[in-house]
């Protein structure tokens, strides 16, 4: 509520702030410094007593005291008392901006201790799954590097075959049976589709590679350009086996929808990790649907994740992960971002990961983090990011 001139007497507030002396007036109607004053005309008071609260000889406050009846109410023994009260005041008032002072470095610290424990989970998963990449490097790396040739000399070898066949037609009989006994034709035609097929599950292991590089890659004491589709795609890489069927459901169905959108000036390792939280709360809200329901039931009414990227204006992109699983109440809904709040059972949830989120999204990248969700429909978490000012081409993804 504003406070109006007819509320306060503020010519006298403001003198006695001026001078930092007490003010004691028999009956303000009689000074003219004060009684134009719209407060005192408004309410006709007659004694009046003022005088700042100190704490260690620095003003921290004012007292005003009024008397409507009666003339010289404030004696010098009741303003002696009143001193007494001030500086009784004035140590509240100070322990009380202590406390609020130390409540709030105490939440700092836990804001910290937080970013912390998180930050040393994914640098140590990060440091894990670089490790894992740079082994699985090695091996790809020989493996491409003799199929190439390897798949030449086999075709020497059955283009010298033909030639053998055009230049002595008529075999031996040992020669034939092993022909036969080979099925030699086969073998040949075959032998080429099975060197693509390993070269086809190479380059898969190579993207794959590059996806937990992608996934782990350290951030920088600056933002960087960053693709945020290739961050959503390693996170999902990282979480596959979550994704797989297994003897109780069916896989979760991961359908990425995702738009044109610019490279963002990003701390790309923090990114990941608000994917991570997301995603993996996503198959948990999943997983707690699935309860109790049948293979039959599951397979008729699959758990899909639903990830659809797009520039809403020209300022910001957006990114929604979306799940039919378990959904929340509005109750819930309402913490959800909240320090150590979680729904989860004691040893599967600390409360941590969205705080963090949200502590990403909103005071690292000057984004948003909303979350909108249905009990027993599902929940979608919609995140917007700021497009930088100068911006590159859009990239396009291909949708799955």
């Amino acid at each position: 509520m504003l406070i109006g001139e007819q509320d306060l007497p503020l010519l006298v507030l403001q003198y006695v702030d001026r001078i930092n002396r007490p003010l004691v007036l028999d009956d303000i109607s009689l000074d003219v410094r004060f009684n134009q004053d719209p407060y005192v005309i408004a309410q006709q008071p007659k004694s009046v007593l003022c005088f700042p609260i100190l704490r260690n000889k620095v003003r921290i406050g004012l007292l005003y005291f009024e008397n409507n009846l009666a003339s010289g109410a404030f004696t010098g023994d009741r303003l002696e008392l009143l001193k007494i009260l001030a500086a009784q005041i004035a140590v509240s008032i100070e322990n009380a901006r202590l406390y609020q002072q130390a409540q709030s470095t105490i939440q700092q610290l836990q804001d910290a201790q937080l970013q912390v424990v998180q930050a040393e989970k994914m640098s140590a998963l990060g440091n894990l799954v670089a490790g894992i990449a740079h082994e699985i490097n090695n091996p790809i790396g020989f493996l491409a590097n003799n199929l190439k040739p390897a798949k030449s000399y086999i075709q020497d070898i059955i283009t010298l075959l033909e030639l053998y066949q055009d230049e002595y037609p008529n075999p031996t009989e040992a020669i034939r049976a092993e022909i036969e006994e080979i099925d030699l034709n086969f073998v040949q035609e075959d032998l080429l589709k099975l060197l693509s097929s390993m070269q086809i599950g190479i380059d898969r292991i190579r993207n794959i590679s590059i996806g937990l590089r992608t996934f782990s890659r350290a951030d920088k004491d600056h933002k960087v350009s960053f693709n945020l589709h290739e961050g959503i795609d390693s996170t999902i890489l990282i979480l596959k086996h979550r994704l797989k069927a297994d003897g109780e459901r069916p896989a979760v169905q991961v359908i990425s929808d995702y738009g044109p959108l610019p490279l963002i000036d990003c701390f790309p390792g923090q990114i990941n990790q608000v994917f991570m939280n997301l995603l993996a709360n996503a198959i948990d809200a999943l997983d707690e649907q699935n309860q109790g329901r049948s293979l039959s039931d599951i397979r008729q009414h699959p758990s899909q994740i639903t990830i659809t990227t797009a520039v809403v204006n020209k300022h910001q992109v957006q990114i929604q992960i979306a799940d039919n699983g378990v959904g929340m109440p509005p109750e819930v809904q309402a913490h959800i971002f909240d320090h150590l709040f979680t729904t989860k059972p004691v040893g599967k949830g600390t409360g941590l990961g969205l705080a963090i989120a949200y502590q990403i999204i909103v005071e690292k990248h000057g984004g948003t983090i909303t979350v909108a969700s249905i009990p027993k429909q599902g929940t979608t978490f919609t995140v917007q990011l700021p497009i930088a000012e100068s911006l590159p081409s859009l990239i396009e993804s291909k949708n799955t």
